[in-house]
């Protein structure tokens, strides 16, 4: 089975230049095309409330209903965009998002400005405390920098599993790259800190962000590999990933290109962690 961990849908495309077919560039039925012509089976969607999509968790409910067995929805709770980022009661508002929609998980974008320091004040971990006892997993989108956080809340919390966002956010270029490859490789001691296999287009040189299949970020994703060994999942990013590369080649960088992996492991890379992941998570009704 392979699970893409790591996806949009929305129901106009949010940001410019604006597509030809903005309703359809990112619809759940364009991912769901892309998911069956590359064999993908099922894929958890990371909701983002911006612009012109407040309501996504809302649609991404909708599709989440459609097709119940191929899509699990990551409902976007207080991340930075919204009006409600880090103010008090935040517990409050995932109990009634949890409530509201089918969420295996929810998905929260820290500002790259925020030393992450939020997540181990007491509005924090009254957060994270009801996260892990609704068995609620973790979608976090972060730079490295939060990685000194996240240990906190990893350690705090060891059955709530945490999913980084696109490697932590590591880069294969600039002056902090080792520094900041260090610092996640730290975060390999907790069992329950998973990385997310993607956004090669992001790790890349941002000047040949269309470089596929991404030789030069090769060794970010083995150093890696031989820390975290299969606490990876692969994921796309679609439909962002589409100005750099397609869908089939966003699932190839990984299964062809990342030769270091032993097919056993990118059997669970694709799929098999992910999918052990949300067994252990809440049961929603579809």
């Amino acid at each position: 089975m392979i699970i893409d961990s790591h996806c949009h849908s929305w129901s106009y495309w949010p940001y410019l230049p604006e597509p030809p077919y903005p309703k359809t560039h990112g619809s759940v039925e364009t991912l769901i095309n892309r998911m069956d012509l590359s064999g993908v089976n099922k894929a958890t969607i990371v909701c983002a409330q911006i612009f012109r999509n407040k309501e996504n968790n809302d649609y991404v409910a909708s599709a989440v209903k459609k097709y119940p067995d191929r899509l699990d929805q990551f409902a976007d709770v207080d991340s930075f965009w919204s009006e409600t980022y880090h103010t008090k009661g935040a517990a409050g508002r995932l109990e009634s998002a949890i409530n509201k929609w089918p969420m295996k998980a929810f998905t929260h974008y820290l500002a790259q400005a925020d030393n992450g320091d939020w997540m181990n004040s007491q509005d924090g971990r009254d957060f994270f405390k009801l996260a892990e006892e609704a068995k609620i997993i973790a979608s976090i989108a972060m730079g490295p920098h939060h990685q000194n956080e996240v240990r906190k809340v990893a350690e705090r919390h060891p059955k709530l599993n945490i999913l980084c966002h696109h490697m932590s956010g590591l880069k294969a270029h600039g002056k902090d790259a080792n520094k900041n490859l260090q610092n996640v490789l730290e975060s390999s001691k907790y069992p329950n800190i998973h990385l997310k296999l993607s956004g090669f287009h992001y790790v890349t040189d941002q000047k040949k962000d269309w470089n596929f299949p991404y030789k030069d970020t090769k060794y970010i994703y083995e150093e890696c590999y031989q820390a975290f060994g299969t606490r990876m999942c692969w994921g796309s990013d679609f439909p962002v990933v589409r100005k750099s590369m397609t869908y089939r080649q966003s699932l190839e960088a990984f299964r062809t290109y990342c030769d270091f992996v032993t097919d056993n492991d990118k059997k669970e890379i694709l799929g098999g962690t992910l999918n052990k992941i949300l067994n252990l998570s809440r049961k929603v009704d579809k």
